[in-house]
């Protein structure tokens, strides 16, 4: 069990994505390899530049309750309108190289865990904590987390291509409190997201923590980190 003040939390639940596990080396990077490969001179500090579109189309997502992993369907559609939207962006027009860029981003080979992920994992479930998933993912995040030897540290995959629910949906939350038999309040939930993670846990009574990785919320008000190697910390471990 682990306490902050009189907060005593039995369990803690992971975003997946910026959080856990990333395309590699980074997803500017992996796009400026593609890129390259295909003929076009773009370098991943203009993709970072750029990645806003991608944030953006996220947040249009969430602002409109629209379900873009529930499917294989619905999550093609939506990963060809952003990387669609990005290569407008760059003022790149080539048949066939969404396709392209999709495929190399569906490829679990090109995705790797942050390298604090498991120590940071084996102090919170050598402390007794539960510890489980909660994503806005393709279905296949459970194949990559079996691939990367993450699977038998989570007791609760709550993963919205297999459940038809998405954050920030409340019910995706309380479906695996429930799983992991606690209640809201003795949860933490960390994401990178403040409206897909951070908001709506709050939302549902879970204790929030911000991971912000890239230095792009330093202003926020919660409980923030920079590294799952704090977390532990964080939580009076």
């Amino acid at each position: 069990m682990a306490i902050i003040g009189q907060m005593r939390f039995e369990a803690v639940f992971f975003d997946a994505g910026e959080t856990l596990v990333h395309p590699h080396p980074t997803f500017p990077d992996l796009f400026a390899e593609i890129l390259r490969r295909e003929g076009h001179d773009v370098g991943p500090e203009t993709i970072r530049e750029r990645i806003h579109v991608v944030f953006d189309r996220f947040k249009l997502a969430a602002d409109t309750n629209e379900l873009w992993t529930t499917t294989p369907e619905k999550s093609r559609r939506f990963w060809y309108d952003v990387y669609g939207i990005f290569l407008a962006d760059l003022g790149i027009a080539e048949e066939g190289l969404i396709d392209t860029v999709y495929r190399a981003f569906t490829d679990r080979s090109n995705y790797a865990m942050f390298d604090d992920v498991v120590p940071a994992l084996e102090k919170l479930s050598g402390a007794g904590l539960k510890l489980g998933v909660v994503s806005n993912f393709e279905e296949w995040l459970e194949r990559l987390l079996d691939d990367l030897g993450l699977t038998p540290f989570f007791g609760v995959r709550v993963i919205s291509g297999v459940e038809g629910l998405e954050k920030p949906d409340p019910r995706i939350f309380r479906l695996a409190i429930e799983r992991a038999g606690v209640t809201a309040e003795a949860s933490v939930y960390v994401g990178d997201n403040p409206e897909f993670d951070v908001e709506p846990a709050a939302a549902v009574g879970m204790f929030p923590v911000l991971i912000d990785r890239r230095g792009r919320f330093a202003d926020t008000s919660g409980a923030r980190i920079t590294s799952l190697g704090e977390l532990p910390g964080l939580l009076g471990l």
